[in-house]
C-alpha cells in the first residue's frame, strides 16, 4: 500500500514537470506523460517497478476515461447526424479497416491462431484523438465551421465503433455466431438495464441532491464503478462497463452538471494511465521504430484516402474533404485502450503494442504542427489536385468566368466577402426589407454548404477562396460599388479584414469598402488600409442588451421577448 502510494506520488511528480516542459514547448501533454512515465518506468531509472502498482494505476486511469469518454458522446447529435457525417465516418472506417487488414497482414502480422496484431492495428489506425483534435480546433476558432463539424461528427461515430469492437474483443479467440451473439447480447442487457436506470431512477436522486455537490460527483462515481463491475460480472471489462455507464448519463439533465464535476478527477486519472502507459514501454529496437513508423505512414495515407474521397464524392468541394482528412490524421488515445485490452487478453505481441504507442508518440506531435497550419496545406494542395483532373465546386480552375451552374459571370454591385452569420442574418434582412436589391448581390466564399444553399434561393454566389488574389481578380471585384467584409479576423482563414481592405482597395479604388473590426484598436488600422466604413459587433451587441435592460426595468421583458420571437419566425436564414 505504501508503495502505491510512493508511485503515484512519482508518477504525479514528474507528469507535471514535463507536463510543463510540453505546455511551454506547445507539444501535447499526452506525450509529456508517456515519456514522465518511461523515465520513471522500469525500463527507464526504474524508480516505478512494481508490476502490481503499474497495472492498478493503468486501469484505474483507464476507468476513468472511458467513463468520461462516454459522458461526451452525445446519442442525440449521432441520431441528428447528417448523411455528409454518417457516410464520411462509414467510409472511413469501414475503408481504414479493409485497408488496414491488408497491410498489416501484407507486412507480415499475424490474423489467427489466437495472435490478431492486425486486427488490433487496423481498429486503433481506424481512431482518431478526440484530445488533440478538439483543442487544436478549439484554439483555431474552427469548431463550429463546416469542416469542423463534420471532423467531430466523424470522432463521435469512431468512438461508437470503438465501443461495438470492445464488445467483440474478449471473444477474438473463440469467434463463433453463437460467442458474438452471446457478447453483443451481454452488452445490449447491460446498456438497457443502464439506460432504463439512468432514464427513471437517477434523474429523481440527482434531483434530490442537486444542492449538495459533493454528493453528485460521489454518485457519478458510485454509477460508474457499480456499471463497471456488473460488466465484469457478465464476463465483459470493467473498461466496457465504465464507457456504458457515461454513454447512459450523458442524455439525463444532470450531464452536465456531472462532467463539469468529474472533470478535474477525470484529468487526475488519465494522467496516471498514460503515465503508467509510458512505463510499459520500453527502449525501442530497431524493428519496433521500423513498424512504428510503417504504422504512422499507413495511419496518414489511409485516412487521407477513406476520408476525402466519400467527402468528395459527396460534393463538398476540394477544401471541406480535404480539412477532415487533415483533421484526422492520428491514432487516438481510445487506440491505446484498444491495444492495452488486447495486450492485457494476450492477442497482441508486446512489440506491436510498443510500436503502436511509438506510433501514436510520432503522431501526435505531426499532427498538431498540420493542424495548425492545415489552411496553407489545403490551399497548396487544391492546385495539384485540379491538375490531376479532380472538380472543385466551381467546375474549373477556379476562375469566375468559367461557365459553371449558378456561379458564372463577375461580381455584382454589391460583393460579400465570405459567409458567416453576419452575412447571414444580413440577407434575411434585405430579403424582409428589400427583396430587389438581392438580385444585385454576389456572395463568395467556399463553404459548399452555403454555396449549395445560395444557388438554390437563386442569389449569385461565387465558389472561392477570398484569401486568394486569384479569386477576388477574377471574380471581378474590381467593378463592384460596394464590398462587404463581414466575417471577423477570429473566424478567417489566411487573411485579416486589414489585408482584405488593402488589396480589395487595390484592385477596386473606387468602391465602398465595409469591413468588421474585433477589436476597437483595429478601427483606426482599417480606415488607413482604405475602409469607407467599420462596423464594430459590440456596439450593437451593447446597443440590444441596454433596451432588454429597460424593458426589464419597465416590467415588458414578456413584450420584447414575444417581440424578438416574431421576428425570428419571419427569418429565413442560410445558418441558423
Amino acid at each position: 500500500m505504501h508503495e502505491l502510494i510512493r508511485d503515484i506520488t512519482l508518477c504525479i511528480l514528474f507528469a507535471w514537470m514535463l507536463g510543463l516542459l510540453a505546455h511551454f514547448s506547445r507539444q501535447p501533454l499526452i506525450l509529456a506523460y508517456l515519456i514522465a512515465g518511461f523515465c520513471i518506468g522500469p525500463f527507464g531509472a526504474g524508480w516505478v517497478k512494481s508490476q502490481e502498482s503499474i497495472s492498478v494505476i493503468s486501469e484505474l486511469g483507464l476507468i476513468f476515461m472511458l467513463f468520461m469518454i462516454g459522458l461526451e458522446i452525445d446519442l442525440k447529435k449521432i441520431v441528428r447526424a447528417g448523411k455528409v457525417i454518417l457516410f464520411a465516418a462509414g467510409g472511413q472506417l469501414l475503408g481504414g479497416c479493409v485497408l488496414g487488414v491488408l497491410f498489416f497482414v501484407g507486412i507480415g502480422l499475424s490474423l489467427g491462431g489466437g495472435h490478431f496484431d492486425a486486427i488490433y492495428l487496423c481498429v486503433a489506425c481506424a481512431l482518431s484523438s478526440t484530445v488533440i483534435i478538439v483543442k487544436v480546433l478549439y484554439e483555431k476558432r474552427e469548431l463550429d465551421t463546416l469542416p469542423g463539424r463534420i471532423t467531430l461528427g466523424v470522432l463521435v461515430l469512431q468512438d461508437i465503433f470503438a465501443i461495438l469492437f470492445l464488445a467483440v474483443q474478449p471473444s477474438l479467440a473463440n469467434l463463433e455466431v453463437s460467442v458474438i451473439l452471446l457478447s453483443i447480447g451481454r452488452v445490449a442487457v447491460l446498456v438497457a438495464a443502464a439506460l432504463l436506470v439512468s432514464r427513471y431512477v437517477l434523474p429523481r436522486l440527482f434531483h434530490q441532491i442537486a444542492r449538495r455537490p459533493e454528493l453528485i460527483l460521489l454518485g457519478a462515481l458510485a454509477w460508474c464503478f457499480l456499471v463497471a463491475e456488473t460488466a465484469e460480472r457478465l464476463s465483459l471489462s470493467r473498461e466496457m462497463g465504465a464507457l456504458i455507464a457515461g454513454v447512459s448519463l450523458s442524455t439525463f439533465p444532470y450531464a452536465l452538471d456531472v462532467t463539469a464535476k468529474v472533470t478535474t478527477l477525470r484529468d487526475f486519472f488519465i494522467t496516471l494511465f498514460f503515465v503508467a502507459l509510458g512505463m510499459t514501454i520500453p527502449v525501442p529496437g530497431l524493428s519496433v521504430i521500423g513498424l512504428a513508423l510503417m504504422i504512422a505512414a499507413f495511419t496518414v495515407v489511409s485516412r487521407l484516402v477513406t476520408t476525402f474521397t466519400p467527402l468528395y464524392l459527396m460534393k463538398q468541394g476540394l477544401r471541406a474533404s480535404l480539412l477532415p482528412a487533415l483533421n484526422l490524421a492520428q491514432i487516438s488515445e481510445f487506440s491505446l485502450v484498444v491495444i492495452q485490452t488486447g495486450v492485457a487478453d494476450h492477442h497482441i505481441a508486446a512489440e506491436t503494442a510498443n510500436a503502436a504507442s511509438f506510433a501514436f508518440v510520432v503522431l501526435a506531435v505531426l499532427s498538431t504542427f498540420v493542424m495548425t497550419r492545415s489552411d496553407e496545406i489545403t490551399r497548396w494542395a487544391i492546385g495539384p489536385l485540379k491538375r490531376i483532373g479532380l472538380r472543385d465546386l466551381d467546375h474549373g480552375n477556379g476562375h469566375a468566368e468559367d461557365e459553371h451552374e449558378g456561379g458564372h459571370g463577375e461580381a455584382r454591385r454589391i460583393v460579400i466577402l465570405g459567409f458567416f452569420r453576419a452575412a447571414s442574418a444580413l440577407l434575411a434582412e434585405i430579403e424582409r426589407q428589400a427583396p430587389v436589391l438581392l438580385e444585385q448581390i454576389t456572395v463568395i466564399d467556399f463553404n459548399p454548404n452555403v454555396y449549395k444553399t445560395l444557388l438554390s434561393r437563386g442569389l449569385h454566389v461565387i465558389y472561392g477562396d477570398i484569401s486568394s488574389a486569384d479569386t477576388l481578380l477574377h471574380a471581378g471585384v474590381g467593378n463592384s460599388e460596394m464590398i462587404i467584409l463581414s466575417v471577423p479576423d477570429a473566424l478567417l482563414k489566411g487573411a485579416s479584414n486589414e489585408k482584405l481592405v488593402r488589396h480589395v482597395r487595390t484592385l477596386n479604388p473606387t468602391a465602398m469598402i465595409v469591413a468588421t473590426a474585433d477589436l476597437l484598436s483595429d478601427v483606426g488600422e482599417l480606415y488607413a488600409a482604405g475602409a469607407s466604413y467599420v462596423t464594430v459587433t459590440r456596439l450593437s451587441d451593447a446597443h440590444e442588451l441596454f433596451t432588454v435592460i429597460e424593458a426589464a426595468q419597465a416590467g415588458l421583458l414578456t413584450d420584447k421577448r414575444a417581440e424578438l420571437d416574431q421576428r425570428l419566425g419571419e427569418r429565413r436564414e442560410v445558418l441558423p
